[in-house]
């Protein structure tokens, strides 16, 4: 149990599954939800959410398939949250942004285009290597998963937990966080002993194991390369992990 005098709770009657950052992996992605599904079943009837904490792509070679999942696989009776990462915001803001393109290359973009059927530029490449690489994105790019990126959530509140990407700005109120910040913060937050008003879940920055904190919980454990998805179970003021 995390640490505290009073844990934090969700609202009686709910069970939340949050899971972390996919990364392209649909093949764990999609043993997790069996898992969850299991899970659900076996822990009896409650209103199941899941809670997804962004970084569906990039760096692994499924994106394309991951966002498939993300709107499809969702286990029977479930309902979901989308939250926006970085690389999601990246990947957006280059079908109109061509300065982000070298940016979102270093960060695994290559995979993510590949997996739309796109030939991704190179480092070296001119502007109109960029350009034509955001066309081809843009036209090979389903409705669906564009709207998909247009509606991705900054946060998510539920009882005495706050979902967000990356984490929030020490000294700022939950509700006056900037979403630069939701979607990108890294050190300001993990090195905070602040209390942030509620306990929040986060992926974003990658840990061996999920971190516990008196004020957040990181469950980002770097799926693309490890192999390991990690989905926190929270109900009542219980938590569990399920893990690929």
């Amino acid at each position: 149990m995390p640490s505290g005098t009073h844990p934090p709770r969700v609202p009686p009657g709910r069970r939340l599954y949050a899971v972390g950052d996919i990364h392209g992996r649909a093949d764990l992605l999609s043993r997790l939800l069996a898992e969850i599904a299991t899970d659900a079943k076996c822990r009896g009837p409650a209103q199941n959410r899941l809670v997804y904490l962004g970084d569906y792509v990039d760096r692994g070679p499924d994106s394309a398939d991951v966002i498939d999942l993300v709107l499809d696989g969702a286990p029977a009776g479930f309902d979901g949250v989308t939250l926006m990462g970085n690389h999601e915001d990246m990947m957006r803001r280059f079908l109109f942004d061509l300065t982000i393109g070298r940016g979102w290359l270093m960060n695994g973009a290559d995979a993510t285009l590949r997996s739309y059927g796109v030939e991704p530029p190179t480092p070296h490449d001119d502007t109109q290597a960029y350009r034509r690489a955001s066309v081809e994105l843009a036209q090979h790019l389903p409705p669906r998963h564009r709207r998909f990126l247009d509606s991705l959530a900054l946060s998510h509140e539920e009882g005495d937990y706050f979902f967000v990407h990356a984490g929030v700005r020490p000294g700022v109120p939950l509700a006056e966080q900037r979403p630069e910040d939701l979607v990108w913060i890294r050190d300001e937050f993990l090195e905070s002993d602040a209390e942030f008003g509620k306990r929040v879940v986060h992926g974003h920055s990658i840990t061996r194991e999920p971190t516990f904190r008196h004020n957040r919980i990181g469950i980002d454990t770097g799926a693309y390369a490890t192999g390991r998805l990690t989905c926190l179970v929270l109900e009542g003021s219980d938590w569990a992990l399920l893990q690929t």
